[in-house]
């Protein structure tokens, strides 16, 4: 069965899922009608270095994916939605074995002002070592963006997706396999979209994977966030850390679902997650909801948690009695807040380049 005979073939998901319980697949769907597919524009797509230098040899973004992906693996609805809506706009990102970079690397989708989708698989060589950005941009009415791939064996991967879009609604859905004794980092950052649903499923399936799952949300106006995160331990000393923060200002509402699973025989595994929520008006909401399903008696641990709570005003006090106004202590506060997630995405340069992307945000959204 194809992709969009599979995806017509599935009923609409029910609201007891927590993964559709906040932001109901009818107000994600592009048009609204659930059996219909609307044409797609192909977005841009572009790789380059952060510093302006010439891509390197080892790594290559070739329009078509390279085989087709397992539709069973993470949400069968979004995915074969989107897989069969991208059609024409499909891309693959090869990283050759050993492929090393001391420069991250950025590749830009550039959504254009209409509804368009992309898909991009991506093959991560064994032993490689690359940072990468991916960063969404543009004023699409909608956008899509299915993102699928495996990460080698012993590879060390720093991975950002930052959502820079200006308007409009992003269906984001993700299923990445880590390899044996590889390391994955993989940050969301996200200021952009009036509405946003993502569902980011990872899969450690060999010995020694290790993943951080990191999240720096910033929303205002009357922004919608919805984050889902699953994360599947099947092989044993597998390792997983899920910190999420977020932001929320104006009427805006953000969620965060976690769910950790541990299968038999993940003898050692290690899960953790966290959700973070500052809230900065009377009217921002935010939910989160950290869930564990473990079937493995013999593990290091397994926890989760979350925190809500507003601005500190000792902190704002502290700050204007050094010469903060009361905005600039706030954004300073936010910017610490969101940077607890956010130095932990990668490498000095990735860093600081994203504090810049944040900052100028902040200004921007004025959450």
């Amino acid at each position: 069965m194809d992709a969009a005979s599979t995806y017509l073939s599935l009923e609409e998901p029910d609201r007891s899922d927590h993964l559709w319980r906040y932001t109901p697949w009818k107000k994600v769907h592009p048009s609204g009608d659930l059996s219909h597919f609307p044409e797609m524009q192909k977005p841009e797509v572009r790789l380059s270095m952060i510093d302006g230098s010439e891509v390197p040899e080892g790594i290559s973004i070739i329009e078509g994916a390279s085989s087709d992906i397992k539709l069973d693996f993470g949400d069968q609805l979004t995915t074969s939605f989107l897989y069969a809506s991208t059609e024409n706009s499909r891309w693959t990102l090869v990283v050759n074995n050993s492929f090393t970079s001391s420069v991250p690397v950025i590749l830009d989708i550039g959504t254009g002002e209409g509804i368009s989708a992309a898909h991009l698989s991506m093959e991560i060589g064994e032993l490689a070592d690359i940072e990468l950005i991916t960063r969404v941009s543009g004023k699409s009415e909608w956008f899509g963006l299915l993102r699928t791939g495996e990460v080698g064996k012993g590879a060390f991967v720093n991975d950002v997706l930052l959502c820079l879009q200006q308007s409009g609604t992003m269906l984001r859905s993700e299923s990445i396999s880590i390899g044996r004794d590889a390391q994955v980092c993989a940050g969301t950052v996200s200021s952009g979209s009036e509405r946003t649903k993502s569902d980011l499923r990872f899969k450690m399936g060999e010995t020694g994977g290790n993943l951080k799952v990191l999240g720096s949300i910033l929303s205002a106006d009357r922004m919608h966030l919805d984050h889902h995160i699953e994360i599947l331990h099947d092989a044993a000393e597998t390792f997983s850390r899920l910190s999420w923060h977020s932001a929320c200002g104006g009427e805006s509402r953000t969620i965060g679902t976690g769910m950790l699973r541990v299968k038999e025989g993940s003898d050692g595994a290690d899960a953790a997650q966290i959700f973070h929520n500052l809230l900065l008006s009377e009217k921002a909401e935010a939910d989160s909801i950290p869930e564990l399903e473990v079937m493995e008696h013999n593990v290091v641990g397994c926890g989760h948690g979350t925190a809500n709570g507003p601005i500190d005003d000792g902190q704002i006090f502290y700050l204007e009695a050094r010469g903060y106004d009361k905005k600039d202590a706030e954004r300073a506060l936010i910017a610490a807040f969101l940077n607890t997630t956010l130095s932990q995405m990668g490498s000095d340069v990735l860093h600081d380049w994203l504090v810049m992307m944040l900052t100028a945000q902040l200004e921007t959204l004025n959450p």
